[in-house]
């Protein structure tokens, strides 16, 4: 599971993936500096992996990953091909959720693609780009489905109906994200790869001293995306990489005390991209290793066996489940047998963010 960076040019999304990463992406004053796209995979800071490794001590800790994809800048025209509109669109439809970084700060020594700063005009420019691909996508498909549909194929006047719906929605300026539908015509609409339906996170990148409470920038993204159903971030992406750069974990909390922060934004914007992803975490722990395991929101206790090792998901009998709570609280697994607060779970148990698991299987 992917999460690609966007935006225009000279926005901060080099700077912003380095501070993720870790990973010295190219970062410098001009458009394009990111041709190709960088990719990262980026530990998800959760508090509990460090509270149970405490508890096991255990010989290594595994934690929980996202991918952040950093691709470059696009421009207006970029569905036509302009700037490197094409490679811009192709990465950006392998990822499966977008964090758009949006410039809102003022500084004349940085250039921008369109010599102001204007934080909406500037996501409105992607926005359009994104929705002409898309409608682009939904006109070509739609010559197909018409004919299919008329020799009376149902599924084909199902996709039609859902195509004539997409297309309107785009033509009006509205991303697919944005339409609320069926579950079973949700599975259509992820099948042909709409960019506009992935699901967005919006990132303020902010100068230092509005770091904590944002600026006028920020509450005017906030009003243009309200009805988007999407996140927004407030970071400061420079003071940020800053912070990455200091060795010294001391150093690092009383550089975010003297801003006001609990924590570094990018830890915050990681979890969201987890988040973003419909991703959660559960546990296996023992002397050997505490790790976190990636599955998805909704995932049974088969399928989150299965992320271990595919046999353990053909051969499932059961899943022994301890809640984190009661985990930490009573003193680890012994304990929890003794309280009998060990739930003893079948293949329709649907796993809970935090659960702590053992499962049984034959092969």
């Amino acid at each position: 599971m992917k999460a690609g960076i966007v935006g225009l040019p000279n926005v901060g999304k080099s700077t912003l993936f380095n501070c993720l990463s870790n990973a010295k992406a190219q970062s410098a004053n001009f458009p394009f500096c990111t041709i190709e796209p960088n990719v990262g995979v980026v530990n998800v800071p959760d508090p509990r992996i460090q509270v149970l490794e405490g508890m096991v001590n255990p010989e290594r800790v595994m934690p929980a990953t996202v991918e952040i994809v950093d691709i470059a800048g696009l421009v207006k025209g970029a569905s036509k091909g302009e700037g490197l509109g094409n490679q811009f669109l192709a990465n950006i439809r392998e990822t499966d959720a977008i964090i758009h970084v949006l410039r809102c700060f003022d500084n004349e020594n940085i250039i921008h693609v369109d010599a102001s700063v204007d934080p909406i005009r500037d996501k409105e420019t992607i926005d359009i780009e994104l929705q002409l691909k898309d409608l682009e996508t939904v006109q070509k498909r739609l010559e197909r489905v018409k004919r299919t549909a008329k020799t009376g194929n149902k599924e084909a006047q199902i996709e039609l109906e859902i195509l004539l719906r997409v297309e309107e929605t785009l033509l009006r300026g509205v991303s697919v994200r944005a339409i609320e539908f069926s579950e079973k015509d949700q599975e259509i609409v992820q099948s042909l790869q709409f960019i506009t339906a992935k699901p967005v996170l919006y990132v303020c990148n902010v100068d230092e001293g509005a770091a904590v409470n944002g600026n006028d920038y920020v509450t005017k993204v906030r009003e243009a995306v309200k009805d988007e159903n999407a996140e927004v971030i407030v970071l400061a992406v420079g003071t940020e990489a800053d912070i990455t750069e200091l060795d010294d974990y001391e150093e690092r909390e009383m550089f975010l005390a003297d801003m006001g922060l609990k924590e570094a934004g990018a830890s915050v914007l990681i979890r969201a991209a987890y988040k973003l992803l419909n991703l959660q975490t559960y546990f296996t722990v023992g002397v050997k290793e505490v790790r976190a395991w990636t599955i998805n929101i909704g995932d049974t206790a088969p399928q989150a066996a299965g992320v271990i090792h595919t046999d353990f998901e053909k051969g499932f009998i059961r899943a022994e489940v301890t809640k984190y709570e009661d985990y930490t609280t009573l003193g680890g697994e012994q304990k929890v047998k003794e309280a009998g607060k060990l739930g003893i779970e079948g293949k329709e148990y649907i796993v809970q963010d935090g659960d702590i698991m053992n499962f049984r299987f034959n092969v």
